[in-house]
């Protein structure tokens, strides 16, 4: 059975699609068999993947307001067992027209219920917000993975978060947990950033993934190649730690079975 994992913090740019893709292409390369659904209007893990937003059949705004079946709004990566349910600017009107539909919260978990099974994995890159569109990703998913940026504010917003994700859990989604905290842009020469690791650490204890994610440019460039680092540049320190990642991922979930 599929584990659908959400992307989420309503601060922008944390690293969500950047590890959204990553992780996707790290998990695919380990066999796992991953869909990425790209729940953000700025379609960056669409583009960010080699696809054209715009040449697109269908994303996952038809899915989620037209009734299209997901299955077939999936598109292939051109990775092995990687395939992706892209986005467009027209998600950003999709707030508005699900605002009076019955059941709104629950949109993406009934368009995403019938492929759910045919995957290991569904990652959901959500939006930097807490709109109908997140609340909609995270009452789809098992669990969220929190990004965390390694800077001064890093832990602003996250209490709002974790309220959200309490709310969604005794009103939508009873099963939903904290899949874990990433901290991602991580320098280990900067005492800040060790000084959030330890204060994530102690806040959070175990649900704080062992793995950081590092300052990196190939983890910026590689984006506009459309390709994720894994193949852009393997050897790479963001490519190691997207591949250490994917690895304390399985091995978290295979102990949890």
């Amino acid at each position: 059975m599929g584990k659908i994992i959400a992307i989420a913090n309503q601060k922008g740019g944390v690293g969500k699609t950047t590890t959204a893709f990553n992780l996707g292409a790290c998990l695919a390369l380990a066999r796992k068999k991953v869909l990425l659904v790209d729940a953000d209007p700025q379609a960056n893990a669409t583009s960010g993947l080699g696809l054209d937003p715009e040449e697109l059949e269908a994303g996952i705004y038809e899915c989620m307001v037209d009734g299209y079946p997901a299955a077939d709004a999936v598109a292939p990566t051109g990775i092995d067992r990687l395939s992706i349910i892209g986005s467009r600017i027209d998600l950003v009107g999709a707030e508005v027209e699900l605002m009076n539909r019955p059941e709104r919260e629950r949109v993406l978990a009934n368009a995403l219920a019938p492929v759910k099974d045919d995957y290991d994995y569904i990652l959901i890159d959500c939006s930097p917000s807490l709109g109908v569109i997140t609340v909609n990703a995270l009452t789809a998913a098992d669990s969220v993975i929190i990004p965390v940026q390694a800077e001064y504010f890093a832990l602003e917003g996250i209490s709002q978060l974790l309220n959200t994700i309490r709310i969604i859990k005794s009103r939508l989604r009873p099963s939903l947990e904290i899949e874990g905290f990433l901290l991602t842009m991580y320098d280990a020469r900067l005492r800040l950033a060790n000084q959030i690791y330890e204060e994530l650490k102690s806040h959070f204890g175990k649900m704080v993934f062992e793995n950081v994610i590092p300052r990196n440019i190939k983890l910026s460039e590689s984006p506009s190649h459309g390709l994720p680092v894994i193949l852009y540049d393997p050897d790479s320190r963001g490519a190691i730690a997207y591949t250490e990642l994917a690895r304390e991922l399985i091995n978290r979930n295979r102990r949890k079975k």
